[in-house]
């Protein structure tokens, strides 16, 4: 993967802007977290980078979840490669899934702790069950490089550390809007800061504190 670079880049909603105009460049390997209030533009601007990066591999993990509630798990995580098989083969898997596909995504599950949820409804899970199918679904597209808008936000604890153990083990590269700073000192390698639609800060995780990323609340 090459350097991925915005350039002056801004967003508006109903004529207003919200983000920016601002520069970032994201060089390969680096696990980013963009960390602000509610507001200051962290979602906005990782639809930004899709819109700008979906060409060049990037996958999408959103607040909403895009889950299909009707839909078993087992298929929402299959969608996410949809567009690597034929039509006749995802209608097929649909009524009966292959069991090359099942042996793929059964481990995945497992290793999330929803394994026995496999060919339940969607719908029918907690918040926390269906941020991990949609965590499940983001490692099963693979790829260069994974845009997540808060992965872990319904999630507790060890759940938490293991979606996020699992997210950042999948990508070689991530941005991850997080609210949890000490998750975001954690597993990532770069802290972001937005207010206010702008770059508030830019270092390394390493030299910063939970304390240092506070006034950004």
């Amino acid at each position: 993967m090459r350097n991925l670079a915005l350039c002056d880049a801004t967003a508006d909603y109903g004529g207003q802007p919200v983000l920016g105009p601002l520069s970032l460049t994201l060089a390969p390997g680096e696990r980013v977290a963009l960390v602000g209030k509610s507001g200051a533009g962290k979602s906005t601007l990782l639809g930004v980078m899709f819109q700008r990066w979906q060409r060049d591999g990037a996958a999408l993990m959103p607040q909403e979840l895009g889950l299909v509630p009707t839909l078993s798990v087992f298929h929402n995580v299959y969608m996410a490669r949809l567009a690597t098989r034929p039509t006749w083969y995802n209608l097929l898997t649909l009524a009966r899934p292959f069991r090359r596909d099942v042996a793929t995504i059964e481990p995945l599950l497992e290793r999330l702790g929803i394994a026995d949820k496999c060919w339940s409804p969607a719908g029918e899970l907690s918040g926390g069950e269906r941020q991990r199918v949609a965590a499940a679904r983001a490692i099963h597209q693979g790829g260069e490089l994974l845009l997540a808008d808060e992965p872990v936000s319904a999630l507790d604890g060890p759940l938490s550390e293991l979606v996020m153990t699992a997210l950042t083990g999948a990508y070689p590269t991530a941005v991850l809007a997080m609210h949890d700073v000490e998750l975001a000192l954690r597993f990532t390698d770069r802290v972001v800061g937005i207010a206010n639609g702008s770059i508030a800060l830019d270092e390394p995780s390493h030299r910063l504190r939970v304390q240092d990323l506070l006034p950004l609340y």
